[in-house]
Order: C-alpha cells, then structure tokens, then sequence
C-alpha cells in the first residue's frame, strides 16, 4: 500500500471495527412507534424557547471544542522536547494541557452556565461552580499527569507498538474506573444517599421482582444543590452497581412517573448495558488505538515530548468513534424504554414524563435530524412518546 494511504486506511479501519462492533452488540428487536407532531405535546413559545436555548448552547459547545483543538494545536507546534527524564516531562506536559484546555474555554462554559441560569436550569452559585471546576481540573490533571507518564513509559519500552498494550491499558482502566467511580469519584462533586423507606423505595423492590435482576443498590443524590433538571442512571459493575435517581426526579414527578423511570434503569440493568458497553470498549479499542499512534507520528515534531501530538489525534479521532458508538446507545435506550413500557404497562405515564422532563430540562423535542445521529445519546422525545402510543398490552 502506497505510504500517503496507510493513515486513511488505518482510521477507516478504526471507525469500520467501531460501526461492526454497534452491529453485533446492539438489540435486534425494532419496536413500533407513532408519528407524533411537536404542536400536539408542546406550545409555540415552549418549542421556540427550547430551540432558541439548545441552539445557542450547542454552538457554545463548538466553540469550546473548536478552543480546546487550538490549544491542542499550538501545544503540538511548540511541544518541549523530551530531553532529560522523558517521562516526567510527559506528564507535566499532559496535566498543563489538561490545565490550558480548560481554562482557554472557561469563558465560554461561563456564558452557556449563565444562560442556563437564565431559562431557571441553574441553581448553584457562581463560587460553588467555580470549586467544582478547581475540583475538576485538579482530578483531570493527576489523571491526565498519569496517563502521559504512562504513554511516553509504553513508547520508550514498546516503541512503534506501543499501541498494543496502550489498547488493553485503555480497556482496563476502563474497567476500573466504572468500578471504583461510583464510590471515589463521584461522591468528590455529590452526594449520595442510599433511597430511604418509603414509597420509592418500594417502588424500585417491586419493579426488581418483576424484572428478575439483582438491583444492587439505589441512591438518591443531591442534583438540586446544581440544577432543576431531572435525571436518572446507572452505574458501577459488581458490588459497585447501583441506581442513583436525581432528587428532582423524586419531589417533581408523580409516582408513577418515577416508576416508569425506574424500571427503565432496571433495564438496563436486566440487559447488562453497562458490562456491554465495556465490550464495545474493548473490541474497538486496538483499531482506534493504533490510529491515534500512527496520527500522531505524522504530528510530532523530531525530538519532541509526544504527548501534545497523541493528545490531538486523540481528540480528532474521538468525535467520529462517538458518532458511532452514540447508535449503540440510542438503540438500548429504546431497548430500555419499552422494557419499562412491559413492567409498569403505563404507557400514559410515559406520555406525561417525556413532556414534563423536557419542559423542566428545556430540552428540544424534535432536534434536527443531523444533530440527533452526531450526538443523540437518546431518542428524542417525540420518538418516545410515539414508542409509548403504539405500546400495545400483551394479551394474557
């Protein structure tokens, strides 16, 4: 092959594994749905509110990327040479990235907070956010510090194939931080109470019997201190599974709403989502590793630290992954929505949650199409809403 295509071919590679990977892991089944119209679910002004918001807060966010690539740029331009201790000049290099890239594009996260702030979003102060981001930074940049150490350590032991153990390295610390995350990371931004007695509580035991599957444990956590908007989700592999439900889940939805939600996160639990998204890791992991390495030869400068180079080809491969992966994820969240759909057989709940949860998180119900498949994690809501009219009561 002649040299100028061995990069393009090893990136299409890359994103061919990814898209075959979606293929084999993602559900079979294809669930019915309704065509259902923005207007008869939703006002003009709420529609108009909810555009006018999520536009300008996605062009916010290509900005920031659009700053953190320019960072990321200039860094590999005047990347310092690796000289003397080579591996402590990797990570000091990783963790000031890690630094410049987030301070580059804090003003912009500081206009999309305050416009957040604007449309009711926001309820924590502008001090209280700033600690979070001084948290932030200074845990991403050990982590970051740590992972270039250990890059420039795997270049200088493996040299060009360095990619190999890079990969199974990424695919482990993944494993790991989705087991220990739950209890050392996230209790550092929250906190997480376990879900007193009560009727949620009792909610949650009946839907797991139903369901069939060991629930682990289920948390309540302090989502308020920040914002109004309502979430739900799972984590953790093992003994460190557990389902954390939002506070403002519980005090602003009926109960039969948070049920709905509920069964929805058991499952995901039932299908085992978050093993087989660690699977999905694993397998694409190699392809995507090996053409970040041979990107980032073509980005390095001679003599040069190599981890402003790997940094930036990471960060351009990593986008076009996620447009891949984000099909697995829109394809079990149906999954989930009509597994809870069958347990709870309340499909009007369903109806009434998706419109109250994006009124409350000012989400826009029918994005346009071309940003749904770049970066929907989720059905949009009129998707839903039309899985649950065409839900059909299973005959006895």
């Amino acid at each position: 092959m002649p040299k100028r295509l061995r990069l393009p071919a090893v990136l299409v590679t890359a994103l061919v594994v990814a898209e075959a990977a979606v293929l084999l892991l993602r559900p079979r089944e294809r669930y019915p749905r309704e065509l259902v119209e923005a207007r008869a679910y939703f006002s003009a002004e709420e529609l108009a509110k909810a555009v006018r918001f999520r536009n300008g807060q996605f062009l916010l966010f290509a900005g920031q990327t659009a700053i953190e690539l320019a960072v990321l740029v200039a860094a590999v331009r005047w990347a310092p040479r690796a000289g003397q201790r080579p591996v402590l000049k990797g990570a000091l290099t990783a963790a000031a990235l890690s630094a410049a890239t987030t301070a580059a594009a804090l003003p912009l996260r500081a206009v999309a907070r305050e416009r957040a702030k604007g449309v009711g979003l926001v309820t924590q102060s502008w001090g209280g956010w700033a600690a979070d981001v001084a948290k932030g930074t200074a845990l991403g940049g050990a982590l970051t510090a740590a992972g270039g150490a250990a890059l420039v350590l795997g270049m200088r032991r493996f040299g060009r194939t360095w990619w190999a153990p890079g990969a199974a390295a990424v695919a482990g610390f993944a494993v790991v931080f989705t087991f220990a995350g739950p209890i050392v990371l996230d209790p550092i931004f929250n906190r997480f109470t376990p879900l007193p007695a009560g009727r949620a509580r009792d909610d949650v035991l009946e839907l797991a019997r139903k369901a069939g599957v060991d629930v682990g444990e289920v948390y309540e956590v302090d989502a308020s201190r920040r914002t109004t908007a309502a979430n739900a989700y799972v984590n953790g592999i093992g003994r460190t599974k557990r389902v954390v439900l939002y506070d403002t889940l519980l005090e602003d939805f009926t109960p039969a709403e948070t049920r709905l939600v509920i069964a929805h996160e058991l499952g995901h639990v039932h299908y085992r989502d978050v093993p087989h998204g660690l699977l999905w890791l694993a397998l694409v992991a190699p392809f995507a590793t090996l053409a970040v390495a041979r990107a980032a030869e073509r980005l390095q400068r001679e003599g040069a630290t190599p981890v402003p180079a790997v940094a930036l080809s990471l960060a351009l491969l990593a986008p076009a992954v996620g447009v891949v992966s984000n099909q697995l994820s829109r394809a079990i969240e149906r999954r989930a929505d009509d597994f809870a759909l069958r347990i709870t057989g309340e499909p009007e709940a369903m109806v009434a949650f998706e419109r109250r949860i994006t009124l409350q998180n000012v989400g826009d119900p029918d994005p346009p199409h071309w940003r749904q498949v770049l970066l929907g994690t989720h059905p949009d809501t009129l998707e839903r809403i039309g899985a649950a009219l065409a839900y059909e009561e299973p005959v006895p």
